[in-house]
Formats: structure tokens, C-alpha cells, sequence
């Protein structure tokens, strides 16, 4: 079984600013550091920390080949990372003392990848594997169709939010996860209650509340609390949720265990400042203490 995640790769900027800037103002950042992310990049990386096989489908510029070695390193294949003749993306992240960020994203290399790339990639799949994407590449629409046709389990974070997007791939999604303020966006654009969706599995991330676990088949509604942890970098924590919960699945666990699992494994990132170079492994997990 493996993981064949369609996702951006991203070199993230990071600058520690007292607070989040307003309007005109301008700030001066106490710290600035480059790391591997991209939501992409940091659920591949995410997966492979937590034990399971992840087959990573994107695209850098020539200036990112340091990002490819680097997911090399981590465990992710990058065989079907392609080479572009494009800037890689990167993201312009500022990081509050408080934890709290704003992102500021460019498309880049990621907006370049072609269909008959993403049909190489999964040619190589099989209905035992699980496909996972987000909003953050070109062929989106394409790989959810080629990967629901050939009996693959479609993931969806559908961040960042796009209605039009989202609408388009529903009727191909196994699973969705979303926050909060994308599940309200979704249901208003859509006139259609949370309940109503036509996904099997909804998982929606609630913060400081937890998080929430919806199941059609079975008309079930489960709320799962909050780790309790006390944040200093909330960036990248839904994306390594999201990566330990869809290794979990695949590693065969029952949903409420791979919840359960990337929970922990977002607890621990909120606690780290970072994105891809700083996701626990599952070792970090399974020796973590909570209070």
C-alpha cells in the first residue's frame, strides 16, 4: 500500500515579527530562517514520519533541487517530482509571539504540473493505494477522476479554500478534511448543512476544540478533544495532521485511531517552529507525554 499525494513543494520564508502586521504598517522581524513546505511537501513528509509509504506527485523550478533532496531524505519517493522551467513556489510565512501566522503564498512550479504527468504517476497505483491532494497544484480535477477510476481511496484537504474547486472533485472524494472556517465557507457556498455533503467521511479540524468526524454510512457525529499543548507555531500543524491521519488509514487503522494519531502528531508541531523539517516522527508521537 502507498500514499501517491499530488501536492505543492514550497520554499518557506519564515520571519518572528511581535505581531501580525495591519494594514500600511511596516515591521521589522526579529528572526529569518528558509525550510522545506508547501501543504504538499509537508503531508508527504508528514507520512513518511509516520511509518507508511508516500509516492510524492509535484514540480520544483531549477532553484529547488535542494527541496527534492531534501523530501528525498525524509523518506518521501520523488520520482515523479518534476523539473520545471518555472520559479519554485514559495511562501512569505510571519509567525507571531503568540503562535498565530499570515501566509502569503507563490504559485510557482506548482501551478505548471501537466496531466500527462500525474497519469504517469498514478499508472503506478493500484486500488490498494490512497490518493491524496489540496488546493495548491494544477491537474487536480484530472488526478481525483484517474485515481477514483482505478479504485484508489480519495483524500482531499481542501485548503487553501477555493468553493469552485471543492465543488468540482466532491462527487470523486472518499474522505475530506477541512478546518472550521473551511467547512463554514463550504456549507454556505454549497446552501448545504455539514451533514448534507455528499462525502462518506468528513473530518473537520477545530483548533483548540479538536475535532469533529463525520460518517454518512454509518449517520455517525463524533467530537474528539483537543490534545492539550501550549502553542508557540500553529503553521504547518493541520497539514502534519492530516499526513499522520491518512498514513494511519493506510496502514489499515480504524478512522477514530488515525484521528486519534494525527492529533497527537499536530499537538507536538504546534510546539516547534517550522514546517517539513520539523514534523515529529512516529517514535516522537508514541514517546510524547500529555498533560
Amino acid at each position: 500500500m502507498a500514499v501517491f499525494n499530488l501536492g505543492s513543494i514550497n520554499a518557506d520564508l519564515f520571519y518572528q515579527v511581535p505581531h501580525l502586521p495591519v494594514p500600511g504598517e511596516t515591521l521589522a522581524s526579529t528572526d529569518h530562517r528558509r525550510g522545506l513546505g508547501g501543504k504538499g511537501a509537508n503531508m508527504s513528509v508528514a507520512i513518511a514520519r509516520a511509518a507508511a509509504r508516500v509516492v510524492h506527485i509535484g514540480a520544483v523550478g531549477l532553484d529547488g533541487r535542494w527541496a527534492v533532496d531534501r523530501l528525498l531524505e525524509y523518506g518521501v519517493d520523488t520520482r515523479f517530482v518534476s523539473e520545471l522551467e518555472h520559479q519554485t513556489g514559495h511562501a512569505i510565512i510571519m509567525v507571531d509571539a503568540n503562535g498565530e501566522n499570515a501566509i502569503l503564498l507563490f504559485q510557482g512550479a506548482n501551478h505548471a504540473l501537466s496531466e500527462p504527468h500525474v497519469a504517469a504517476a498514478l499508472h503506478h497505483a493500484t486500488e490498494k493505494d490512497t490518493f491524496l491532494f489540496q488546493n495548491e497544484t494544477s491537474a487536480q480535477l484530472n488526478g481525483a477522476t484517474l485515481a477514483s477510476a482505478k479504485g484508489l481511496r480519495v483524500v482531499y484537504a481542501a485548503a487553501p479554500f477555493d468553493a469552485e474547486a471543492v465543488q468540482a472533485v466532491l462527487p470523486l472524494l472518499d474522505i475530506i478534511v477541512m478546518n472550521s472556517v473551511e467547512a463554514d465557507q463550504l456549507c454556505a457556498a454549497m446552501d448545504t448543512p455539514l451533514t448534507d455533503l455528499p462525502v462518506r467521511d468528513i473530518v473537520v479540524t477545530l483548533g483548540g476544540d479538536g475535532c469533529r468526524w463525520l460518517n454518512r454510512d454509518l449517520g455517525s457525529d463524533q467530537v474528539f478533544p483537543a490534545v492539550p499543548v501550549v502553542p508557540v507555531d500553529t503553521t504547518g500543524a493541520g497539514d502534519t495532521f492530516t499526513g499522520f491521519l491518512v498514513a494511519g488509514l493506510d496502514r489499515g487503522m480504524p478512522m477514530e485511531q488515525a484521528i486519534a494519531l494525527g492529533q497527537q502528531a499536530g499537538a507536538i508541531m504546534v510546539t516547534r517552529h517550522g514546517t517539513a523539517d520539523v514534523i515529529p516522527d512516529l517514535k516522537d508521537v508514541q514517546d510524547a507525554r500529555f498533560s
